[in-house]
């Protein structure tokens, strides 16, 4: 049927209608895809995806060198702590532990661990010779016990120490073993700070302790533990100082006579990765390493209180060692008033905070 005029406009304007409904449909649509393909937040392509879960297998190594043997409580807390981070790592963490000194003493781990070609290695007052205040781990006379060490360790003082490993050394502190205390051993028994006069002994290289044997009148004689044995054996030094552990796995039995009770030092040792190498691992297997450090320490700890007075009856009893009890009332004088007139004002200040910590 024929449409009228009115008819034929109505049909156009339909037309024109529809037309316009559908280019704002179109106009509407482009925008909402505009805006779903531009986020606030960019969304990772499939080759980030796959880069991020390649990092996620990431296999890191280290070497983990020291002067102990592997019969020492030491190593053994070494040893533990590898296994550990290798098992809550899953794999991805795996570190190679080095004893006897392979690869090379404690400063010479420390250098190498500063120039990237080793990682880790356990260190105590050898640090300082990079970190000053650290000397006062070899202050004679200044710990008193384990109580007062593990107070000092866990508090103010702990975290001074800490800090300056850090910042001047470039190493972390991951945990720490307590040692035994230091004695000497040597072929005359020595009963009083006389007997120390013109001693030949040998020491760490550890500049405030080497100053405090000169003040009591012994000859220091700075030394790498592995040459130890050797030079008592040819009589370049006649006694030592160390604990009883190191003492016995160092065989000094065989070429010295008495251990003298001076407990001049009670101190402890770090177990120290480098910074760099520390700041290349993420965050969740820092986590696995701090976890590891601390079942290590327990484990070590066990072992260490088990040894001391098992190690000592060995020394005594089968080994033949005679125990001299030396009065080391003007031994103690002596350091004290060292400590006063020669300690620089920051070394004093941190020897005071841990005197008084409790």
């Amino acid at each position: 049927m024929a449409l009228g005029e009115s008819g034929m406009k109505m049909k156009k304007f339909i037309v024109m209608l529809v037309a316009v409904s559908l280019l704002v449909s179109l106009f509407v649509g482009c925008s909402s895809d505009k805006a779903t393909m531009e986020p606030s937040e960019p969304v990772s392509t499939e080759a980030e995806v796959q880069t991020d879960e390649a990092m996620d297998d990431t296999v890191y190594s280290f070497k983990f060198g020291h002067a102990a043997d592997e019969n020492n409580t030491w190593h053994k807390g070494a040893m533990k702590f590898a296994e550990e981070v290798e098992a809550k790592s899953n794999g991805r963490i795996k570190i190679e532990v080095y004893a006897n000194e392979q690869l090379g003493n404690e400063i010479d781990n420390v250098t190498a661990i500063q120039a990237g070609t080793a990682d880790m290695v356990l260190s105590g007052e050898s640090l300082q010779n990079w970190a000053d205040l650290v000397g006062v781990m070899s202050t004679p006379y200044l710990i008193k016990d384990s109580e007062h060490m593990n107070a000092v360790i866990n508090g103010e003082p702990g975290e001074i120490l800490e800090e300056a490993i850090l910042n001047q050394a470039g190493l972390k502190v991951l945990t720490y073993f307590e040692r035994g205390p230091r004695m000497l051993t040597s072929n005359k028994p020595i009963n009083n700070i006389d007997d120390l006069q013109g001693l030949n002994l040998r020491l760490p290289n550890v500049p405030l302790f080497i100053e405090v044997w000169n003040a009591w009148g012994a000859r220091p004689v700075p030394m790498a533990f592995s040459e130890v044995f050797t030079s008592l054996q040819q009589n370049v030094i006649e006694a030592q100082d160390n604990p009883l552990a190191l003492m016995y796995s160092g065989g000094f039995y065989e070429v010295q006579k008495y251990i003298n009770k001076t407990e001049h030092v009670r101190g402890w040792i770090y177990m120290l990765i480098g910074v760099d190498q520390w700041n290349e691992l993420p965050e969740d297997l820092q986590a696995v390493m701090i976890d590891a450090a601390q079942v290590a320490h327990d484990y070590e700890y066990q072992l260490f209180t088990e040894g001391e007075e098992a190690t000592l009856n060995i020394l005594l009893e089968e080994k033949g060692l005679e125990l001299i009890e030396t009065d080391t009332t003007e031994m103690v004088r002596v350091a004290e008033k060292y400590y006063e007139e020669n300690l620089t004002p920051a070394l004093f200040e941190l020897y005071t905070l841990i005197k008084n910590t409790k």
